[in-house]
C-alpha cells in the first residue's frame, strides 16, 4: 500500500450517532457525482457513519465504485478538482479526502469483492442491532490505544468484520 504523504499519526475519536452524518453523505455524493458523472458506477454510504445507532469516527465513508480502478485518469483529476486529496493507492483500491479529513472516498472496482464486503457488512449491521452494539464496544476500546496511524486502528478490527462476513455469507 501506497501512502501519499507518509504515515499521520492522529488520535482516534469515537463520538454518538449523528443524524446529520446521512445529510453530510447527501451533499459528498452530490460533489461526487458532478465530479465523476455517469464515470462513478455506484456512490453508496459505508462505515460506521453509514449504519444508524452506530459510534463512529466522525468521517463520512464513502465507496465509489467504478469500471476499473486501475484507470485512475477517469476518476483522479476530477475527484482532485473537486477538492478531493489522493492519500491510498493499492491493488484494487485507492482512497481520496478532503483536505478537512471528514470525508473518505474509496475507488473500487464495480462488482469488486471490496464493494460487495463493505455493502454487505454495513447492511448487516443496519439489521442486527446485537452486532452492531457489540462492534461499537469493540470501536470505543479500540479507540482508547495509541495508534501511530489510523491504518492500525481500521486493521486491529479486521478480525471481526471478518466473522460478521462470514456469518453475513451464510
Amino acid at each position: 500500500m501506497e501512502l501519499i504523504g507518509g504515515v499521520e499519526p492522529r488520535a482516534i475519536v469515537i463520538v454518538d450517532p449523528d443524524p446529520a452524518w446521512a445529510e453530510r453523505f447527501v451533499r459528498a455524493h452530490a460533489r461526487i457525482s458532478a465530479a465523476l458523472g455517469t464515470f462513478a458506477r455506484r456512490i453508496d454510504h459505508i462505515g460506521s457513519t453509514s449504519v444508524p445507532g452506530l459510534p463512529a469516527k466522525p468521517i463520512i465513508d464513502i465507496d465509489v465504485s467504478v469500471a476499473d480502478v486501475e484507470d485512475e485518469t477517469g476518476y483522479v483529476p476530477a475527484l482532485v478538482a473537486a477538492g478531493y486529496l489522493l492519500r491510498v493507492r493499492e491493488p484494487g483500491h485507492r482512497m481520496l479526502r478532503t483536505p478537512n479529513l471528514d470525508t473518505h472516498v474509496h475507488i473500487c472496482t464495480v462488482g469488486s469483492e471490496w464493494e460487495e464486503d463493505h455493502l454487505l457488512f454495513r447492511d448487516w449491521l443496519r439489521q442486527h442491532p446485537a452486532d452492531r452494539d457489540a462492534y461499537a464496544v469493540l470501536k470505543r476500546q479500540l479507540a482508547t490505544r495509541d495508534w501511530t496511524d489510523m491504518n492500525e486502528y481500521s486493521d486491529a478490527k479486521t478480525s471481526f468484520i471478518a466473522e460478521i462476513l462470514s456469518r453475513a455469507r451464510s
